[in-house]
């Protein structure tokens, strides 16, 4: 019996029969199984039986994703999984290369890639990206150089530097990095770091491979600059259509003139001529009452070597136009057929158009007209090859490539409708921070130093700032470890120190190296952000941070969060009503504002967020500047859950899920299994985090606020009955409709029994975490003063009823003494 050896030897010498054995052996639900199969991580061991077949799964999956138009780093975050399971990498990131300012510069794009990460991880928001100048590390070098680069040992290479892996703990110990390029430019640099099962990459990794697969790469990124390249430029629009068609023009030569569009002129272009100094335009003009101006010229040569001229501002005798025609087609939006351009009387074409000795024949002028009707450009088509007229099949295939190009301007217009949106909504953003943040003169207000805050040590700031704020136990009376903490007695500017004060008393502000002057610039600008409303302003704002803060400290909940949740959530709780309108989510929806409108559901909690993390993505307000890239994720997620979850819609959601912690917790006699149940659990948290943060918000009685005495929640009761009052006018006079009960001014009288209704009972909380009870105490103390108020209520408008009906009894009794009771006149 043949070994194997000899076998492979046979068939590798034979090559014509191995082809007509596998054609009978290998069926189609073999190769079709094969290359259905997934492509899946190998440990170092079997990473050199990896087989043709496999590597072909892994080709055609890069086919496949390539020819889906779809998102690019998407696609690039597919074809860097294969590599980096086929080379047997750790892990893969893409840089994409940028210039900022003119300076050349590298982004991380896609990080930290493994066979099995999902892409959502991978991407990198660019708030959290980490930035390379091109003359630093070997990933800049790479980019500068424009050259591949296999390292087998980073610490001997001088152009290492270990930037990134202090920011992410991570330890480099070899790379392989490839330039992806389009033509002579740099789009991106990939690096593969450290090899497993190996101490360096091999040649084989490097050239076989790697090489091989960074090509689908290449394309990737060359393809998506080509489409954005043409949404953003009509020519190159024009451009792609007309080659494409060429061989169905059945011509040797066509141009395109495009109109300029502007319909009106600045108000100082037309001094001169109301001055008399110029005489007005009486030339011809578009259907819509445009001026027939070219300012460009597209000149498609077809025949013998294959041109493209582009004429920008033609001069009004250049060849195209001189004849007029353009301009009648453009005048009147008809299509032209010159059969014989020599016997035309009308139009006069310039005989000897250039160097080529191109004769004009025949003419096919046609309109390129938008989706609004309007002319955008002409097309005219010279000369039919066969030397015949164009006919009217000519037309037909002429006329449907204007109708294409008259769509593409469209693609190009929207998508500079959007440039300009976006354009919009950074000045709008830049305004508003502009509004907004804290200046210099009210930084000085709360933190008074003399010099610069750059030149200033960070102790000193923090001691200065902490000697400007209140101290804990009294701020104007109250305390704010208690509850029932009222902060009327406080001005708004002393409710900002209260809140920097809360900050220090969590132990956060030291631990995570938050900036003096960027606390202090945050809290004014949160404080800043809220508008000057009856009950959802910065008192508001400010009551709910405070409690979040009662909660985690006075409560004793912070045993189940680690501090940088504690920092996130307080903060989160004083950004959780950030430029509330004083009217909920169903007005913003019954108007179709433009909030409605931007978010489907939760539309004013989403708004909040997003405006808490505008502020944040200022440089000089992100108090979470100085953490590293996953705690600030963390923390945005935090700030997600926290805000989202003041939606009073979303409560009855999460409420079961709570009372389902309450109930496996409650068993628990040792305090450790039920702090352990908790804190190691995420999702457990952010349902507890949901239930601490939701009820101060959506009820008149901020659970905290409502454990002092009875004035506060009397006053905080009207506060928010006059804001609902408030939208039940805007309701009436602006939508024109009748607003539902608690919210119509004109039944007020029942505003005192729903406000009651309205308070949340956290019973299960005090079941779940026994330290809340002294508050569900208070608040049940208050519950029993609201029900008392209710019932002399009830009595003062009992007595009224019953003496209005004494008085109406008394009016129908004399009425009815002057009549007859048996006669009836009819």
């Amino acid at each position: 019996m043949a070994d194997k050896d000899s076998v492979e030897k046979y068939l590798e010498n034979n090559p014509q029969f191995a082809k007509e054995y596998f054609d009978r052996k290998v069926n189609a639900e073999a190769l079709t199984a094969a290359f259905g199969s997934k492509v899946e991580a190998k440990d170092a061991n079997s990473f050199k039986d990896i087989t043709a077949i496999q590597e072909a799964v892994v080709i055609f999956e890069l086919v496949q994703e390539m020819q889906k138009v779809g998102n690019m780093e998407q696609s690039m975050h597919k074809v860097l999984q294969r590599v980096c399971s086929i080379i047997q990498a750790d892990r893969v990131s893409f840089f994409f290369c940028r210039s900022r300012n003119g300076i050349p510069e590298l982004t991380t794009n896609l990080f930290d890639i493994t066979p099995t990460s999902p892409f959502e991880t991978n991407l990198v928001h660019p708030r959290s990206e980490i930035v390379f100048p091109t003359d630093i590390g070997i990933v800049g070098h790479t980019a500068h150089t424009k050259k591949p680069h296999n390292i087998p040992d980073v610490t001997k290479n001088s152009k290492f530097s270990d930037f990134v892996d202090r920011q992410t703990d991570y330890k480099t110990k070899n790379m392989l990095t490839f330039p992806l390029m389009a033509e002579k430019e740099v789009l991106g640099v990939v690096i593969v770091l450290n090899k497993i099962g190996a101490d360096a990459f091999t040649n084989e990794d490097e050239k076989v491979l790697f090489h091989r697969y960074m090509n689908f790469a290449q394309v990737l990124l060359w393809s998506a600059s080509k489409v954005f390249e043409e949404l953003t430029d009509i020519e190159r629009q024009f451009h792609k259509a007309l080659y494409t068609v060429r061989t169905y023009l059945n011509c040797e030569r066509y141009t395109v003139g495009l109109l300029d569009m502007t319909k009106e002129k600045e108000f100082y272009d037309e001094w001169p001529v109301k001055l008399g100094d110029v005489e007005p335009y009486k030339g011809p003009k578009t259907p819509d009452g445009r001026e027939i101006i070219f300012y460009k010229i597209i000149d498609y040569l077809l025949e013998a070597k294959e041109e493209i001229k582009v004429i920008p501002g033609p001069p009004a005798d250049h060849w195209g136009l001189v004849s007029g025609l353009p301009t009648y087609v453009a005048e009147n939006g008809f299509i032209c057929n010159m059969m014989n351009v020599a016997a035309d009387e009308y139009f006069t074409f310039q005989v000897n158009l250039d160097d080529s000795g191109f004769v004009i024949k025949n003419v096919l002028s046609l309109p390129i007209v938008n989706k609004k009707e309007e002319i955008v450009g002409i097309a005219t088509f010279f000369n039919r090859k066969d030397g015949k007229p164009f006919d009217e099949h000519d037309e037909q295939i002429t006329e449907a490539l204007t109708q294409f190009l008259g769509w593409s301007v469209l693609v190009c217009d929207t998508y500079d409708r959007l440039n300009r949106m976006e354009w919009r909504k950074d000045i709008a953003e830049e305004m508003l921070m502009c509004q907004t943040q804290c200046t210099p003169a009210e930084l000085q207000t709360i933190l008074k130093f003399d010099a610069l805050p750059e030149d200033c040590d960070q102790k000193e700031m923090y001691k200065l700032l902490r000697a400007t704020c209140p101290v804990a136990t009294d701020v104007h009376g109250e305390s704010l470890l208690l509850f029932g903490f009222s902060d009327f007695p406080s001005s708004e500017n002393d409710l900002i120190k209260a809140g920097i004060r809360i900050f220090f008393e969590l132990n956060v502000v030291e631990k995570f190296k938050v900036p003096a002057e960027t606390l202090t610039k945050w809290m004014y600008t949160v404080r800043k952000g809220y508008r000057d409303i009856t009950y959802h302003n910065w008192r508001h704002g400010f009551n709910v941070g405070h409690t979040m803060f009662c909660l985690l400290q006075t409560g004793k909940l912070r045993k189940y969060y680690s501090d940088l949740d504690a920092f996130a959530m307080v903060a989160a709780a004083f950004c959780h009503d950030i430029d509330h309108r004083g009217t909920n989510n169903l007005y913003q929806t019954k108007s179709g504002s433009p909030l409605a409108k931007l978010h489907g559901s939760s539309i004013m909690e989403r708004h909040h967020l997003q405006f808490s993390k505008t502020i944040m993505a200022e440089e000089s307000l992100n108090i979470f500047c100085n953490l590293q890239k996953r705690q600030f994720e963390t923390v945005q997620h935090l700030f997600d859950v926290c805000i989202i979850a003041t939606d009073l819609a979303l409560y009855f959601k999460k409420r079961t899920m709570f009372q389902n912690i309450v109930n496996a917790t409650e068993p628990m006699e040792d305090e450790k299994e039920a702090i352990a149940y908790v804190s190691n659990n995420a999702t457990r948290k952010e349902i507890i985090m949901c239930v601490e943060i939701h009820p101060y918000n959506n009820t008149s009685h901020n659970i905290s606020h409502t454990t002092g005495s009875e004035i506060k929640p009397k006053i905080v009761a009207l506060m928010v009955a006059a804001e609902f009052w408030e939208q039940g006018d805007l309701e009436r006079s602006v939508l024109d409709q009748q607003p539902i009960v608690c919210i119509f001014r004109l039944f007020s009288f029942l505003s005192s029994p729903l406000l009651c209704s309205l308070v949340f009972s956290p019973a299960e909380f005090s079941r779940f975490h026994k330290e809340i009870t002294p508050m569900f105490d208070g608040l049940k103390n208050n519950r029993a003063h609201w029900a008392e108020q209710a019932e002399v209520y009830n009595a003062k408008m009992k007595l009224i009823e019953d003496e209005k009906k004494k008085l109406e009894d008394a009016a129908g009794g004399k009425e009815d003494g002057g009549k007859s009771k048996t006669c009836t006149i009819c």
